[in-house]
């Protein structure tokens, strides 16, 4: 077991989602895929929404789906900043279908106060959460 550990935190506007010490973190940095152990390099990078994989101390795994935001790295510590972070455990599936069809009709159906990235925003967000459930639903 690797002992090496590193501090992540993990909050939104709301509040703390997750606080602890972890092995390792995998995000989705504004450059693509990271992944994250104890002696990473300072880094402070824009994140897109999807989903943050944690593996715990102890070895298990979370999950938890953010909107985007902003991931800063420190020796000891990690820090995931969103405007919108839940666990992916809480996230609601039938409201997340129903996001990604909203959109997709925004997208469809152009009208004068069209805003085409807010829609393109919505859309990824929806498909982001429900890749992450359907990815829990496997495990």
């Amino acid at each position: 077991m690797n002992t090496a550990s590193i501090q992540l935190d993990v909050v939104s506007v709301e509040k703390s989602i997750f606080s602890g010490k972890v092995q390792h973190i995998q995000v989705t940095g504004s450059e693509g895929e990271m992944g994250i152990k104890a002696g990473h390099a300072p880094l402070i990078t824009s994140i897109k929404p999807g989903m943050v994989h944690i593996v715990k101390e102890d070895n298990t795994d979370a999950y938890i789906y953010i909107s985007g935001g902003m991931l800063e790295i420190q020796p000891s510590n990690v820090s995931v900043l969103a405007d919108v972070a839940a666990r992916a455990e809480d996230l609601d599936e039938q409201a997340a279908l129903s996001a990604k069809k909203q959109a997709e009709e925004k997208l469809s159906n152009k009208g004068q106060d069209f805003d085409h990235n807010a829609a393109s925003q919505e859309l990824i967000q929806a498909v982001a959460q429900l890749q992450l459930i359907k990815k829990l639903k496997r495990k």
